[in-house]
């Protein structure tokens, strides 16, 4: 079965460059002055790069948040840290600092961790309900600030928050692939050097903290770590939400095994799963591209919805 999956995942993946409203000829994706050499490598096939690693960054920052917090629901998108992201980023577009787009992003979702790292101090055992109704309330929060820059904006800038908002993986060669590309991949190598550590988290911090593990050093430079990583990635494509709720439960029904030894396994198929939303989103049928944001919402939706009712009858 996980060789089945392999497979498919890279034929997903070899396949999606050449899929979309323009048909590209494979025979002259070698020649410079054709349309189909601009089209696949300035436009496709960072695109198909930006969806890998920015699934694969989202997948392993909510396996790391549902390991931290205990909380199968937990995620950045649910806990209000890609809407800190989201609006750290419309503040820069709205003020004209779009040099300084990454920095507001990562501050804004640096910002939400600060925040919820403080609350989760002063709740028992990281109390996972609790922490996850602050991380709605300062969703809300942020769409209402969001609301107030929508507000201030012009129509060039409101267009540009709206379509950001939505999420997007439109980029334009290889310039943005390199920042969520380092992003992932350091933060992959992170939690894969804090694999033991993350186990023994998962069993109860009292125990991780007898077996002689600094629990709240650990939390910290996780959780900073993710804030980095999704400030980054939310800043060149938006939020997209659910990825990293969606790909780990699949992958421990599947595999019926602890996060720790699904950190690689999360980070892979996250990003093939992208891929294969941002395929669907190109192919749909419609004059222009569905945001990936909505074709992940769509999916994610009811599912967050299964995992409500599932954990109620537990």
């Amino acid at each position: 079965m996980k060789y089945i999956f392999i497979t498919i995942s890279i034929l997903i993946l070899a396949v999606s460059p050449f899929f979309g409203q323009i048909e590209i000829r494979f025979a002259h994706i070698t020649e410079i002055t054709s349309i189909d050499y601009k089209l696949f490598w300035d436009l496709r096939l960072p695109r198909v790069f930006v969806a890998f690693f920015t699934g694969a960054l989202l997948g392993l920052s909510g396996l790391i948040f549902q390991s931290l917090f205990r909380n199968p629901m937990s995620t950045p998108f649910t806990l209000g840290v890609a809407s800190g992201a989201t609006l750290g980023t419309a503040f820069a577009i709205v003020f004209g600092l779009v040099y300084f787009i990454e920095v507001f992003g990562f501050l804004g979702a640096l910002l939400t961790i600060t925040i919820l790292f403080t609350l989760t101090s002063r709740l028992k055992a990281y109390e996972s309900s609790s922490l996850l109704l602050v991380g709605i309330a300062l969703s809300f929060f942020y769409s209402a600030a969001l609301m107030i820059l929508f507000y201030m904006s012009d129509e060039t800038q409101s267009y540009e928050i709206v379509r950001f908002t939505m999420g997007s993986l439109d980029v334009v060669g290889f310039e943005n692939v390199f920042p969520v590309m380092v992003a992932s991949l350091l933060l992959l190598i992170l939690t894969l050097n804090y694999k033991k550590q993350i186990k023994l988290l998962l069993t109860s911090y009292d125990n991780a903290f007898l077996k002689g593990i600094e629990v709240r050093k650990i939390n910290t430079v996780l959780l900073i770590s993710v804030s980095i990583a999704i400030g980054i990635a939310v800043s060149i494509t938006g939020p997209i939400g659910f990825v990293g709720l969606i790909v780990p439960h699949i992958l421990k029904t599947i595999y019926k095994k602890s996060a720790d030894k699904l950190l690689l396994p999360t980070f892979f198929y996250s990003g093939i799963f992208l891929v294969l939303c941002d395929l669907i989103s190109r192919n749909i049928g419609s004059a222009s591209n569905i945001p990936i944001g909505v074709v992940t919402s769509l999916l994610g939706g009811p599912f967050f919805i299964y995992l409500l009712v599932r954990r109620k009858k537990a």
